[in-house]
């Protein structure tokens, strides 16, 4: 569970660090199951955007109760998973994940979604760890995106240098196992790994149910972000569907 402290630093700095590490024993078959699943699909050694879609053996990880506990201390009792990524990040030739703002990719409206970043290995500045930018979440805005469609990239939606200033980023160096939570809106992107040791994380992403997953706007922006979300399924983690509108049919 998180503290009340740590709750309040979610709220002020957008993302927060719990005091939480999963299982040696799923660390290891998460392991082994990215492992298999880029041998399987050498098109995602880098970044898959809709992981479930490929591989649902992940889902369990998904439904740890602790997890799924202090997601609810963020965004609430009615919650439903609406995708996971996995960010490979091989050694010596990583990708560079831009500045962005997650929200910028997603269909959700209300746009709000609670995000776990999981690391599978220790992320350290050397391999490229995550970096956030404390506190660009308060105005609960999206900031004008620029499309950059170039191959040092994961994605390509990339903030202008312009709007943040990278000497204040916060560099998310954590064990293999941890956790960190961080909000739709917070600026954030990762440096390419040039070290020789991976950096393997998968993304777990929470919406309050009170939030419609608009699949026909999810169809629009993928125009956009080549991104395709319009065929999500949703899975429902914990109370109702609020919003009345979301659908949970099982999609491949």
């Amino acid at each position: 569970m998180l503290s009340d402290q740590q709750i309040e630093f979610y709220k002020k700095s957008g993302f927060v660090i719990p005091d939480f590490s999963i299982s040696d024993s799923d660390l290891m078959e998460i392991r082994e199951l990215q492992e298999k699943f880029v041998h399987k699909y050498p098109e995602f050694k880098d970044y898959c955007s809709t992981l479930l879609a490929y591989e649902t053996g992940f889902l369990r990880f998904l439904k740890i109760p602790e997890i799924i506990s202090m997601v609810s201390q963020i965004i609430g009792e009615n919650i439903a998973l609406w995708n996971s990524s996995l960010f490979s990040k091989p050694a010596h030739n990583g990708l560079t994940t831009p500045w962005h703002q997650d929200g910028e990719y997603w269909p959700i409206r209300p746009l709000k979604t609670c995000t776990v970043w999981l690391a599978i290995d220790d992320a350290t500045i050397e391999n490229g760890c995550l970096q956030y930018m404390p506190g660009s979440h308060l105005k609960q805005e999206l900031i004008q995106h620029k499309t950059d469609n170039t191959s040092k990239y994961t994605l390509n939606q990339e903030i202008t240098a312009d709007a943040y200033d990278e000497d204040k980023a916060f560099n998310l160096e954590i064990k293999a196992g941890q956790i960190a939570l961080h909000d739709v809106y917070i600026i954030h992107g990762s440096k390419a790994n040039q070290s020789s040791n991976p950096r393997r994380s998968m993304t777990m992403r929470y919406m309050p149910t009170s939030s419609v997953f608009d699949r026909e706007l999810a169809a629009e922006m993928h125009k956009k972000t080549k991104i395709q979300h319009q065929d999500r399924t949703l899975f429902l983690m914990k109370g109702v569907d609020l919003s009345g509108k979301n659908d949970f049919i099982q999609r491949k």
